[in-house]
């Protein structure tokens, strides 16, 4: 019997990653070990895009390495699972006024105020301007997408 196909839609892909809050991000470290971390996150230009210090492990992997996979999973019980996985290319972005629209961003979805950032360039700068220098955006450049959703299988496995 053939596997029922579980995985994803293009739209049910985007609506999934819009709505989802943290992101697992893998790095391969200078050993070549995965390193592993969780941080929030939001959808810019399509793309899955966070922010770290510029200093982090995660960063300096990135520097070296710009390979990474990162993974959006909800849900308890097996019947419950879903995820996307996008294995791919890091874009580093130190531009200040990225870096501080991107920490508003992220501050207004886990507010639970939504998506876009409702704070004006100069409340941007009061909140987050003294961290700003120090930070990186990573854009999570695609090259593949994995999807799964278990409730597709209906409660059989």
């Amino acid at each position: 019997m053939a596997r029922r196909d579980i995985s994803m839609s293009a739209d049910q892909i985007g609506e999934f990653l819009a709505a989802g809050r943290k992101l697992q991000v893998a790095t391969v470290g200078a050993d070549g070990h995965p390193h592993l971390t969780t941080l929030w996150y939001v959808m810019r230009a399509g793309q899955i895009t966070f922010r770290s210090f510029s200093k982090s492990q995660r960063i300096a992997n990135l520097r070296r390495n710009p390979r990474l996979t990162v993974l959006v999973e909800a849900g308890n019980a097996y019947a419950e699972l879903r995820g996307v996985m996008v294995k791919g290319h890091a874009r580093l972005i130190e531009d200040r006024r990225t870096v501080l629209e991107v920490y508003g961003q992220i501050a207004a979805k886990h507010e639970g105020s939504g998506e876009a950032s409702p704070l004006d360039a100069n409340a941007l700068e009061m909140l987050f301007g003294r961290q700003a220098d120090k930070n990186t955006v990573v854009m999570v450049e695609p090259e593949s997408i994995a999807s799964w959703d278990h409730r597709k299988l209906g409660g059989s496995y």
